[in-house]
């Protein structure tokens, strides 16, 4: 059984995603998903710096979607 912080559109997603756009990975880390929460830090960081802060926002809306939509352990 789920609990209130487990799965699509529980309180912890959502806690995780807002955490995930203003620092991208920091909503995986905060799931315990530590190899997603290096990807999504490193990825929006290239984008930042690369394209001089014009594709930057992606990394954000592609980390916080990834922990929004993320479905937990079943």
């Amino acid at each position: 059984m789920k609990g209130s912080f487990e799965g699509r559109g529980t309180l912890g997603n959502v806690l995780a995603a807002l955490a995930s756009f203003f620092l991208p990975g920091l909503g995986q880390l905060a799931q315990g998903r530590v190899t997603a929460a290096l990807f999504y830090f490193v990825l929006t960081s290239c984008l930042w710096i690369v394209t001089f802060g014009f594709f930057g926002w992606i990394g954000h809306f592609l980390a916080c979607l990834d922990a929004a939509l993320w479905e937990g352990r079943r």
